[in-house]
This record gives structure tokens, sequence and C-alpha cells, in this order.
């Protein structure tokens, strides 16, 4: 289960309150000492309950160290079962998380940012093994990392972005989007300590999506100059790495290599963006022209290979240069994708068809491609782009009330299916019944006209001996039945 940020700290009223009902306060009671000072941790899981956590010194340990006593008994039902990243990381109060640095509870803090982050930073798509050396990793080798990540707006917002990432299909892409949104120094503190220096984080493997594309599927000449000066990327496979708005790159050449400025939009949920922008080298393959490797970078020691598999350089506005790329670094082995460069900021149509060949060489298919928009237009004004966050949480509402339409409808799709059965099992049961009626009944209509034929020789037989008609034994005998019911 995960866990996710709602409220990290309480105030003092409230922590007195509650720790005056917990075990710990009765127990202090008995033995006579009390806590010289009180931390109060509150934090709600996915399934809509209340945790708490409580860091407090005892005078009787105070000259040994801290200590961490979890309330696990403390649990209380939310009222919202669900809720977003974004209004959590508005309840999450950082202003007392400095307090607590600026009252010199410095160690204090440390443990407090070392449960968040085992709580809610840790892998959760690894098994229990991975999951545990990952923490046991985290809490020896990057706790500054650690504090300095939840301290920080930005980190901690992608801490609570992460959380909406768990379990789903593109578990991956999402957390490399939140990355994307929330990207900082400390950010890049703590993957450089947790995933590049301590490797506390498990790789993710290449499982070959993006394998080495053979030689005879690239050009069989390129020279780098034909790089230089400005390039747009009008269109991309990959939607985690290729697929931005004002994707502007200018490329050129220093001594033997080739340095792009590349630049690009992150869209924010509200409509609005961020320009990210990043420096990139490459070299070309004596061997191979059409290979151009980034390699030797400090930043989670990433590698890019790019491959050349079309290319029209002419200085003509339909020019275009197609780019096939596979990567490693530290946290993935063998993500890629593949990009069209091009002079204009829209895709040439008349280039299509080349494009369409040469992603074939690769085995993939162009329509799979998606345009970009680099029209690069200014942000939206803040009015315009809080209407969009109020639609999007209205079709967000519609969709969820959709989704548990849907569910009631299965369920009650279910429920009819399991009647059915239900009725068909008594209609069988009673279809066997009434069969097993029915035989009985003809064997009584047997037994009964036997006892009849029977009887009605016996009778004549009687009469015989006595020699009298049935009207004369039936006066003998007055007003007694008849000798077929007395038989």
């Amino acid at each position: 289960m995960a866990l996710s940020l709602h409220t990290v700290f309480l105030c003092k009223e409230e922590t007195v309150k509650l720790y005056a009902k917990s075990v710990s306060y009765k127990r202090t009671l008995r033995i006579g000492s009390a806590s010289s000072s009180i931390i109060m941790m509150k934090v709600r899981s996915n399934h809509g309950y209340y945790k708490w956590f409580k860091l407090f010194r005892s005078y009787k340990m105070n000259y040994l160290s801290d200590y961490l006593t979890p309330l696990s008994h403390c649990k209380e039902k939310s009222p919202v079962c669900s809720i977003s990243a974004f209004e959590e990381m508005e309840r999450f109060d950082l202003r007392k998380g400095a307090a607590l640095i600026l009252q010199k509870q410095w160690r204090q803090f440390i443990q407090m940012a070392i449960i968040l982050v085992c709580t809610f930073v840790v892998i959760p798509n690894v098994d229990a093994v991975d999951a545990l050396k990952t923490c046991t990793c985290l809490l020896k080798e990057c706790r500054i990392e650690l504090a300095k990540c939840i301290a920080n707006p930005s980190c901690a917002a992608n801490v609570a972005c992460l959380q909406t990432c768990n379990n789903r299909p593109d578990e991956t892409e999402c957390q490399i989007k939140c990355g994307d949104l929330f990207e900082n120094s400390v950010v890049d503190q703590f993957n450089e300590c947790a995933v590049s220096r301590k490797k506390c984080v498990p790789r993710k493997s290449d499982v070959g999506e993006f394998p080495v594309p053979d030689p005879s599927a690239l050009v069989k000449s390129f020279n780098m100059k034909d790089f230089s000066g400005k390039w747009y990327i009008t269109s991309g496979l990959n939607p985690t790495f290729d697929i931005f708005d004002c994707q502007l790159h200018e490329f050129h050449i220093e001594g033997d290599k080739l340095v792009g400025n590349l630049t690009w939009r992150i869209k924010t949920p509200d409509g609005g963006f961020f320009t990210r922008s990043a420096v990139q080298t490459f070299v070309q393959d004596p061997n191979l022209p059409a290979a151009l490797y980034n390699h030797d970078n400090e930043f989670l020691h990433y590698q890019d290979d790019w491959y050349i598999l079309s290319s029209q350089t002419d200085n003509k506005p339909d020019d275009y240069i197609f780019v096939y790329y596979r990567g490693r670094n530290d946290a993935w082995d063998g993500y890629g994708g593949a990009v069209i460069y091009t002079r204009s900021s829209t895709l040439p149509q008349t280039i299509i068809p080349r494009l369409q060949a040469a992603a074939q060489s690769v085995g993939r298919n162009f329509d799979t491609f998606t345009t970009t928009d680099n029209t690069c237009g200014p942000e939206p004004p803040l009015v315009e782009r809080l209407e969009k966050t109020a639609e999007e949480g209205e079709k967000f509402i519609i969709k969820e009330a959709e989704e548990g339409e849907k569910f009631i409808l299965k369920e009650a799709e279910e429920v009819e299916k399991e009647v059915e059965k239900e009725v068909v099992k008594v209609r069988d049961t009673e279809m066997s019944l009434f069969q097993r009626l029915l035989e009985g009944f003809k064997e009584l209509q047997q037994d009964e006209e036997y006892f009849l034929k029977e009887l009605s020789k016996e009778e004549k037989e009687l009469l015989d001996d006595l020699q009298m008609e049935a009207s004369e034994v039936e006066k003998l005998f007055g007003q007694a039945l008849p000798l077929r019911k007395l038989r």
C-alpha cells in the first residue's frame, strides 16, 4: 500500500491532544516521566486512512539519544479517499519543517525525512527485498540529501507527484514527467546520491525495445557541419523524450565536436509551461559517419547514441535529418526514440514518403509518430489558466463518476448473471422434482388399473359362488360399502 503526503506536522495543541490519548502518555504517567519535546506527523494512505507518528525526546533518555516511536494504533478513517498531488502539497507544511532546523532540531528533522522518504520515495514496483535494500541504502548513505529534498518545495512536490505514478502501466514514463516538472538542483543532488554515487535505486534493464540499427539502414555519409544552425523537432516517436512544444535546437561545430544548445517547453497542468534547456556534445564515429555519440556526461552518466537514418541538407525549406537514438544512464539501460529535425517549424509534407521508408528500415511505423507544436506562443493569462484548471477538475470529476457508473453497471451485470445461474438451478431442480412426481403418478395409475382389474375378477368369482346378483348382495349388506371399497 502506497502512502501519500497529507499533513506532516500538527500544531502544538493538536499534538498535545493526540499524545494525551496515546499509550505512551499513559505509560509516562505510570512511570512518572514525561517527554521534553514532541513532534507529531500525520500521513494519509491511498485507501483513505490517517496514520500518526511521533518523534519525542524523553527526559530520562535525553543524555543518550533521541528515539522514535510510531503510534501505529492511532488510526482514523479519512472522509476523502482520493486527493490530487497538488492538493496534498498545499497541505505539506514546509515552514514547520524549516522551523525544526532553525530550532537546532536537525537530527529529528533528519529522522523524519528518512521516514517520509522510505515511506513515499522507495520505488513501489520492486519486490520487498529490493525495496528494503533501497531504503537501507538511503538511510545509510543519503540522509542529508533526503532532508534537503523534503525541505525543498520543488523536490517535495516531485515526491508527491511520484505517488500518482504508482502501479500505472506507464509508471516509468510518469516518473520521468514528474522529474521534468519539478527539476532543480536539489532533485539533482538527491538523484546523484541515490542513483549514481551510492546506487541505492536498482537500474532498469534493457529489454531490447530500441536495438542498435543495422548499418545498412543508415545513410552512407554524413557531414556534421550540415547540422549547423537552427533546427526544429517537428515529429517524434517516444512521448517521454521526443514530444514537447517549441523544440528549437541550435548546433555549431567546435573542433571535431558537434555542440547543440537545446530548448523545449514542459507543459504544466494549468496550461502554462516551463522552458528547459541543455547543452549536448557529440563526436562522430570515424568508422560509421552516420553515428554520433554523446558520452562522458556527469548527470546520471547518461550516454546517447544517435543514428542518421535519412537526411536532406541542400539549404532548402524541406531539409530534414531523421535521427534514431538509443541510450543508457545509471537509472535506465536501453531507452530510446526517434525525431525528425527540419529547418521549418512544421513538418513538410513532401518528405513524408522518405520518412516512412526510413522508419520501416528500423522496424518502425511512421504513422505512430506524433507531430509537435512549434508555434512557441506566449503563456496564457492567469485567469485563463485558472479556468482551464477548473475545467480539468470538472472533467476529472465527470470521468471518475463515469468510471464509477461503469463499475456499478459491471457489478450489476455480474449480479444479474449470478441470479440467472441460480434461477436455472432452481428451474432444473423443479423440473427434476416434477418429472419424478409424474413418474410416480404413472406408477400409481398402473397399480390402480391392476388393482381394479384384479378386484373385478374376485368380485365376479365371489358373485358366481354366491349365485346372487349384485343388487341382491347390496340389499343383503344394506348401506355397507361395495365390495370394491371393502377390499
